[in-house]
């Protein structure tokens, strides 16, 4: 179901056996609230500030190809896109290089032939701008656009080039075709960065080593991580889909999803009477003492 605050509101009071939200955090937390007051369970789908980790063995072109798609595609609005990219030093300035050669061939506008559309919420040019200027103001600066790149409902791509970690830029979801992009001097450093927000939604990480890459992505906290890719894990449908921290709980997707909207329901059988009465109230002192020796006999530890 879609539609505005009282649509939600009906809803979350309906009655309904649970509810998968998707949308901000802000508002994930609205839902929660109504849906406490009938304890109906949600499963919260909410904001992100995905990161990719671009090792010094990465295929260059290729990251810097997906982590474009995936941070411009859909004008940015897009929960598991790209908004920060930490790249190990040497491969910065390449990476930098090809991303910005993408980026100035991406057309924006509303005909056919352009590559990115607009906004399609109203106040959302505002967020973007508003992160840009954040960027620059706390010592970041704009490799590819910059203000100029706001002219609503259009938003051309901007790549934001070492903006502090403690920026609104880098801290705050955009939900706009804006990346910031961090030099750092190992995979530590971009794990640490990367695991250092509130979101924990998707990621990605680029390395020409298997085992490195899958060792990486083991340490990033997030709900999903594609390996040398964008956003592959949202292909699968198997795969549960969802997040942790500010971005969320609960999956949908695959047999955690399922089970998601089905409750267990436990069933015990007795097969034959129990020796002495437990479960009664004829139980004397001797049977629970008879008990408590045959449960440490049987799961006593031993010294």
């Amino acid at each position: 179901m879609t539609g505005l605050g009282p649509t939600g509101a009906a809803l979350c009071r309906s009655g309904v056996n649970k509810l998968a939200f998707t949308g901000s955090t802000a508002t994930g937390k609205r839902v929660m609230a109504a849906c406490a007051e009938t304890l109906t369970p949600v499963v919260i789908e909410a904001g992100g500030k995905d990161a990719a980790i671009v090792a010094a063995d990465a295929d260059v072109r290729a990251a810097a190809r997906d982590v474009a798609f995936g941070a411009w595609g859909n004008a940015g609005q897009t929960c598991i896109g790209m908004e920060r990219a930490y790249v190990e030093a040497p491969v910065f300035d390449s990476f930098v290089e090809e991303l910005s050669r993408i980026a100035g061939a991406v057309t924006v506008g509303g005909d056919d032939s352009d590559r990115m559309g607009p906004l399609t919420m109203p106040s959302q040019p505002d967020i973007v701008l508003r992160h840009i200027r954040a960027a620059i103001a706390d010592g970041g600066s704009a490799v590819v656009g910059g203000e100029e790149s706001v002219a609503p409902p259009f938003v051309k791509p901007v790549i934001l080039l070492d903006v502090p970690e403690d920026s609104a830029a880098v801290r705050e979801e955009t939900f706009g075709p804006t990346l910031t992009v961090t030099r750092v001097q190992s995979l530590d450093e971009a794990v640490e960065k990367t695991n250092a927000g509130i979101y924990g939604l998707g990621s990605a990480v680029y390395s020409g080593n298997p085992a490195t890459a899958e060792s990486v992505a083991r340490r990033v906290r997030a709900g999903m991580t594609s390996i040398n890719s964008v956003m592959s894990f949202a292909l699968v449908p198997a795969l549960p889909f969802g997040g942790t921290g500010d971005s969320g709980f609960g999956r949908i997707h695959g047999s955690d999803g399922l089970r998601e909207f089905a409750r267990p329901h436990s069933m015990a059988r007795q097969r034959f009477p129990l020796p002495v009465p437990l479960l009664s109230f004829q139980r004397k002192t001797w049977h629970v003492n008879v008990l408590a020796k045959a449960v440490k006999l049987l799961h006593g530890k031993k010294r």
